[in-house]
């Protein structure tokens, strides 16, 4: 199973050189980049105003608007507080950071700055999470089109969270993989031991594998020799 980093690492790395760099007194040097994310997500790191000692890291999302309803803006804040700068013209937010002011916890100011897409998704978890803690249904459900032509469903109930995702395959091999995922994820969400289950399996397809490898190793050859004497007897040739 493939997992995938929720921070975005080259918005981690190019922060932490720029932090690392202006803490050693190396020159500030002009930073002009563009970053794509999953799902359409694009950041953008810079200098406003040509400063080179400002490092501004701007997030748009084609569906942040939807996000705002759900209290994206709210969180933003609380997550970033003075961090937060007027948003970059065609960006939804941007985080200004001063390489002259470098904070002694710097280093989880960057892990915060790397993590800005998914904060922006934490807020309608974290909304539809509280009213199942309450107890609250009944609630407006969900429906963030965070993808083209797919959308994300979260519905709260009071004893469970549902959370919807429609995905849409579009050629016969992205098919072929979907139904294998899926099915595989089906196998183990049925089984009450996943993780047993799991190493089962593994087990499993190791023996397989020996059984093939034993299948492949050659048959001994059975060579006859005779002694001066004239006396016979068998030798396995390997």
């Amino acid at each position: 199973m493939i997992l995938l980093e929720i921070h975005n690492r080259i918005v981690e790395e190019t922060l932490r050189l720029k932090f690392k760099n202006a803490s050693e007194g190396v020159k500030a040097e002009n930073i002009d980049m563009t970053i794509a994310d999953f799902d359409g997500v694009l950041y953008h790191i810079s200098n406003p105003d040509q400063q080179k000692t400002k490092i501004r890291v701007s997030i748009a999302l084609k569906f942040y608007k939807e996000l705002q309803e759900h209290g994206a803006d709210a969180l933003i804040r609380r997550e970033y507080g003075d961090y937060l700068t007027d948003p970059e013209e065609g960006y939804n937010i941007s985080l200004l950071y001063d390489l002259e002011n470098i904070p002694s916890d710097y280093e989880e100011v960057i892990k915060a700055a790397a993590l800005l897409k998914r904060n922006c998704f934490a807020s309608v978890f974290e909304k539809y999470f509280q009213f199942q803690e309450r107890g609250e249904s009944g609630h407006k459900r969900a429906v963030i089109h965070y993808r083209d032509e797919e959308t994300m469903y979260i519905d709260a109930q009071k004893d469970r969270v549902t959370v919807i995702f429609s995905t849409v395959f579009k050629d016969d091999s992205d098919i072929i993989i979907g139904k294998v995922f899926m099915q595989f994820f089906s196998h183990v969400t049925q089984t009450t031991a996943a993780e047993a289950y799991i190493h089962s399996r593994m087990r499993a397809k190791t023996s397989d594998f020996l059984k093939v490898l034993n299948r492949a190793r050659p048959e001994p050859k059975v060579v006859e020799k005779k002694t001066i004497s004239g006396r016979h007897f068998k030798v396995n040739a390997n």
